[in-house]
């Protein structure tokens, strides 16, 4: 069955069927992936065992790259959450900026904070520190709140090594150093816009107080015995460093140049993360008085949420496979490619449509990546032009954040809101990163 109209059916059938049996039969996404990569093989005459060469090819090439950098960032991030570092960085940056630009510093603090710790963690150790402020100058709970989410959610969309840019990076292609570059240039104006200007703005029409059922913590933080601020910040800003001097340094220095193979080495996601986490093992953990056993339980017990985003991943890397192998890919790139949409704005619209109807913000970085991968072989698409469109499928994810998200709920309960005032302060906070990485994107493109 390889007619141009039955592999458009069985692309669109595909995203209906994964769609139903994520949102309706409530099955996990790995395993969701798997059934419906499987079906439009058999439905498009792919052969058995030719369906599972593609499985394997999917799953194992996905895998070789995510599963390495994924567990790598989570351990990272682990070390600097049990060792104070977070603490450090946003008391650092509370006393830096003032209590009358506190807005700023939390804005800050998420941006940095994200780039190794996953946003939900991140927000409910830096939870506190919102409840002190609020306590201390009895403004609303967003007036604070909004710009932390806002960084931490632009971070953990668009900047590596967290999970959604790097699967999404692997499976259209794109070098890690130019999504990092364009992340950065993308989502630093996002996060000022849904940050301290609109957490300003909703702060004045929402007045959320600590909600009674939550524990009152302490008024501070205890910064004597944390890790130092630059400290921190220096292995935080390490790994990206040496990945983005990787990418810039090959149109700077000749081929033969050993600085060249040093920075290539040094610069590899493998090797700068490595880097990274084995400084964050040291640093912050045995010379900071952890036995190496604790250091070895803290790592342990890290890939645990790493371990469920790395199998959704590579379930994601089996069904882009299987839409390419099975030739619904080439039709459906054909189809796109003809289209009088630009290839950045295409990628937002699909991966927007799929985050609104099913919630998760993964399953639809994935679900656009696999289908705009296609697209990318048609057009010939390569070097700056994929991290842009990594960029704008991350932010196709990003937008309208609802009830069935887990994230709308985890502020809708800490911040004591109605789902009406969660729609009005989260929902449109996360719809405007989402434009206004969309827009940057955009711009970007017209100049690469």
């Amino acid at each position: 069955m390889d007619s141009p109209t039955s592999l458009i059916l069985a692309a669109l059938g595909s995203i209906i069927v994964l769609l139903y049996l994520v949102m309706k039969l409530r099955l996990h996404a790995f395993v969701a992936l798997l059934v419906v990569s499987g079906l439009v093989g058999l439905f498009t005459g792919m052969g058995v065992d030719q369906l599972l060469d593609t499985v394997e090819k999917g799953m194992g090439g996905t895998l070789g790259f995510v599963a390495t950098v994924v567990g790598l960032g989570a351990m990272f991030g682990k070390m600097l959450e049990v060792s104070g570092g977070v603490d450090r960085l946003a008391s650092t940056l509370l006393d830096k900026f003032g209590e009358d630009r506190s807005q700023w510093a939390m804005g800050v603090t998420g941006f940095l904070v994200a780039i190794p710790v996953f946003l939900d963690v991140a927000f409910i150790i830096l939870v506190p520190l919102i409840y002190a402020l609020t306590r201390r100058t009895g403004r609303s709970l967003l007036y604070y709140g909004i710009p932390l989410l806002a960084g931490l959610a632009v971070t953990h969309s668009f900047i590596p090594p967290t999970p959604g840019p790097i699967a999404v990076a692997k499976l259209i292609g794109a070098d890690l150093g130019y999504v990092i570059l364009f992340g950065a240039i993308c989502g630093l104006p996002a996060m000022i816009i849904a940050g301290p200007l609109f957490g300003r703005w909703i702060a004045k029409r929402i007045d959320a107080q600590i909600p009674e059922y939550m524990e009152l913590p302490k008024n501070d933080i205890d910064t004597s015995g944390l890790p130092s601020f630059k400290l921190i910040l220096s292995i935080i800003l390490l790994p990206l460093a040496l990945i983005v001097l990787n990418t810039v340094s090959g149109f700077i220095l000749p081929e033969d140049s050993p600085v060249l193979a040093a920075l290539t080495f040094l610069g590899h996601p493998f090797v700068a993360l490595t880097l990274a986490t084995l400084l964050a093992f040291t640093l912050l953990g045995t010379r900071r008085g952890m036995t190496r056993e604790q250091v070895m339980e803290v790592a342990t017990k890290a890939l645990e949420p790493a371990g469920i985003i790395i199998l959704v991943t590579g379930a994601g890397g089996v069904f882009k496979q299987v839409l390419i192998d099975s030739g619904v890919g080439e039709v459906m790139g054909n189809i796109m490619a003809e289209s009088a949409l630009p290839p950045i704005l295409l990628a937002f619209l699909i991966s927007a449509a799929v985050r609104v109807i099913q919630g998760s913000a993964t399953v639809a970085m994935i679900t656009a990546a696999g289908l705009m991968a296609p697209v990318i072989t048609t057009l010939n698409l390569d070097g700056p032009v994929l991290g842009l469109l990594v960029i704008s499928i991350a932010s196709g994810a990003t937008v309208l954040s609802h009830v069935n998200d887990s994230g709308f709920w985890l502020v809708n309960r800490y911040f004591g809101l109605t789902e009406a005032q969660t729609l009005r302060s989260w929902t449109v906070m996360e719809t405007i990163i989402g434009l206004t990485g969309l827009v940057m994107a955009l711009i970007i493109g017209f100049f690469i």
